[in-house]
């Protein structure tokens, strides 16, 4: 018996929808977020696709994510847009913002979203991606929950702190990168648990603050920055970026708003835009080929660029019109529902 299952794609969604609705979201809400699952799912981004759901239902059956939230959107400056989710999720609220956010970003040349009390739990690329299709660079970070330790630490301070970016390419799928500070995004080392598999070498250490390849006990201790403490200095500026510099909180104070329970972290988020019209004088044509021949020589030695395998895999799962999720997963997805 096969341990995975094939949907097609207007499954993917329609369970998604189903599962978020069933669980006390509006449809407004339900297909923002699922827009978001059902992109990640597309790309064979496990960790942030159809299991996300988990956090989802947790949040709201909890009773601390409003599952009817209306944002509230403001034109706080020339350059800036402020988005009150409301104890929502965040992504309605950055899908009301953005088209404010780009207008300003190509008038000003620079631009800035802050999200404000919301609930976040997916991948940060989709986000930045909007940017690049409208012919913006864009940057997006957030906190998270108290997950990781900084360097030379014992115990966990720091979030995951993911940190996108994305650059438009004339007729070629945007360079973008998303990643977390953290050796691991937590939703990976939950994947490495459930499938009962040892976690690598340096990337947690257990309750003691001992090292540990233990997925269990890496869930009760805590995870490591990427490259020691220059993974731990980004991670602490992301901290202050979508933390105080936006009047919302940092990943410990999010950890303590949720009472340590396994909820979807509650803080902020900032979305930066950048015009390469306006920023490089009205020269993007000439700009993106230099770009371009700097990717290429990325390529030319035998590299490849970030997101190539995820779009490869968003290529193929559109062409083919399915994705495959484990079995166990899906099961237990159709058991939300009820």
């Amino acid at each position: 018996m096969s341990e995975n299952i094939t949907l097609s794609l207007a499954e993917v969604r329609e369970l998604s929808e189903s599962v978020l609705t069933s669980n006390g979201f509006n449809e407004a809400h339900a297909q923002a977020i699922t827009d978001i699952i059902y992109t990640n799912q597309l790309g064979d981004c496990q960790s942030h696709g159809l299991y996300r759901l988990f956090m989802c239902t947790e949040s709201i059956r909890s009773g601390r994510v409003s599952g009817t939230a209306e944002p509230t959107i403001t034109d706080a400056g020339p350059a800036v847009v402020r988005a009150d989710a409301n104890d929502g999720i965040s992504l309605l609220a950055m899908k009301a913002a953005m088209p404010m956010l780009i207008e300003k970003a190509k008038k000003n040349g620079v631009a800035a979203l802050a999200i404000n009390r919301c609930f976040h739990f997916s991948a940060l690329w989709p986000e930045v991606e909007m940017l690049s299709e409208a012919g913006l660079a864009g940057m997006a970070m957030l906190p998270s929950h108290a997950w990781v330790a900084p360097a030379g630490g014992t115990r966990g301070l720091l979030g995951t702190n993911p940190f996108a970016f994305s650059w438009p390419r004339q007729g070629k799928a945007p360079f973008t990168f998303d990643f977390a500070t953290s050796q691991f995004a937590r939703g990976e080392i939950e994947l490495y648990r459930r499938a009962g598999k040892p976690l690598p070498e340096g990337v947690a250490i257990d309750k003691d603050g001992q090292p540990t390849t233990d997925a269990e006990a890496a869930m009760d201790g805590a995870m490591l920055t990427f490259g020691g403490h220059k993974g731990s200095a980004l991670s602490l500026m992301i901290e202050l970026m979508a933390g105080p510099l936006i009047d919302d909180l940092t990943s410990k104070e999010s950890m303590e708003a949720a009472g340590d329970k396994p909820e979807a972290p509650y803080h902020g988020e900032i979305i930066l835009a950048f015009d390469p019209y306006l920023l490089s004088g009205g020269r993007v044509a000439e700009n993106n080929d230099r770009a371009e021949r700097l990717f290429a020589d990325v390529i030319d030695q035998g590299a490849r660029l970030p997101s190539q395998r995820r779009q490869a895999a968003q290529a193929f799962n559109s062409e083919r019109d399915a994705v495959e999720i484990p079995k166990a997963l899906y099961d237990e997805l159709v058991a939300l529902k009820a």
